[in-house]
């Protein structure tokens, strides 16, 4: 049992450890923070591309809403295949903040 497992199953628990224990359970929280980071990084950095309906339906806006704010550039598409596309990002930013970035 290491100490991690040891603080969450007796966690009012008295020990004494040697150096390298500490030193050995330092190093394995910061591996598992780093890695947790890491993954929330590569998770925020990977963006999604939404259709016009899917957009609507999220903002709750018309064909014609959309549509406007498009030709005022308020809501910028980005053409995949043809076909507009909006960044997700985009759209939880007018969510959270009321406007584009």
């Amino acid at each position: 049992m290491n100490i991690s497992e040891l603080a969450q199953c007796a966690p009012a628990i008295n020990i004494t450890i040697t150096a390298a224990d500490l030193k050995d359970f330092a190093t394995q929280l910061i591996a598992e923070t780093k890695a947790e980071l890491e993954q929330t990084v590569r998770e925020s950095n990977a963006e999604a591309y939404l259709t016009g309906e899917k957009v609507m339906e999220m903002l709750e806006i018309s064909k014609a809403t959309l549509w406007r704010w498009k030709q005022r550039g308020y809501l910028t598409p980005v053409r995949l295949g043809g076909n507009d596309r909006y960044r997700l990002s985009d759209i939880k930013h007018i969510l959270e903040k009321g406007g584009p970035k």
